[in-house]
């Protein structure tokens, strides 16, 4: 099932259109200004971002040239009620892949979406790989020098958020949003909880310690010191 990240400021609209998705069987994540929709693109592995242009905090065509300067290839679909000529064009030159102008229609919207995905398909890169662990998402596996690792579900989303921001310090609410959903509100220590199982894991298949604590910031994956 392909996850998406929705970034809508109008909450109604934001509402019925993940709805939408979710009824059509996509993972939906929204994010109601720009400047969470960056933090959320930085640590989740979304499959497409439908994006609006004119956002809280940082636009549209912002969040779109900063995850593009950072080497994201999520394709991105931007959304606006702007229909001149040189807003599309802005809109593309920031890095988008398609542009649907309001309003639309929800099965164009779709469409849009499945080809988009169609497209990226054949040309992403799905092995992940810090030092000597290696995840593989079609098998939804991790492995350390080939010895498997037999994780949850859960430990498997929370190590991937991890493995695909290799050096990043992830914060704990951004770990429970990425692997737990953004309405979860559970402020006991789980995270904490999760972590440690997932390192009582590597450890029984003989990886160093790879896992940090940043005391007051999160948590970071780093390949061992050689």
């Amino acid at each position: 099932m392909a996850r998406l990240l929705l970034v809508e400021d109008e909450t109604r609209l934001g509402s019925t259109l993940k709805e939408g998705l979710e009824r059509a069987q996509y993972t939906v994540d929204l994010a109601l200004d720009g400047a969470a929709a960056l933090d959320y693109a930085r640590v989740v592995p979304y499959d497409a971002i439908v994006l609006d242009v004119m956002l809280p905090k940082l636009s549209g065509l912002d969040v779109c040239r900063r995850l593009r300067a950072e080497g994201a290839r999520t394709p991105i679909l931007m959304l606006t009620a702007r229909d001149a000529v040189r807003d599309r064009i802005d809109g593309l030159d920031s890095g988008a892949d398609d542009y649907l102008i309001k309003p639309f229609a929800f099965g164009e919207l779709l469409a849009r979406i499945r080809a988009l995905l169609r497209r990226e398909a054949p040309t992403r890169d799905t092995t992940v790989r810090v030092a000597e662990l290696t995840l593989d998402p079609a098998a939804q596996c991790v492995s350390w020098q080939g010895r498997p690792l037999d994780l949850t579900a859960r430990e498997y989303q929370l190590l991937e958020t991890l493995m695909r921001r290799p050096g990043w310090i992830v914060s704990r609410e951004l770990l429970i949003e990425s692997v737990w959903g953004f309405d979860f509100t559970d402020t006991s220590n789980l995270v904490e909880v999760y972590i440690g199982r997932i390192r009582r894991k590597l450890g029984e298949v003989g990886a160093p310690p790879l896992i940090q604590t940043v005391r007051g910031a999160g948590y970071r994956l780093r390949a061992p010191a050689p």
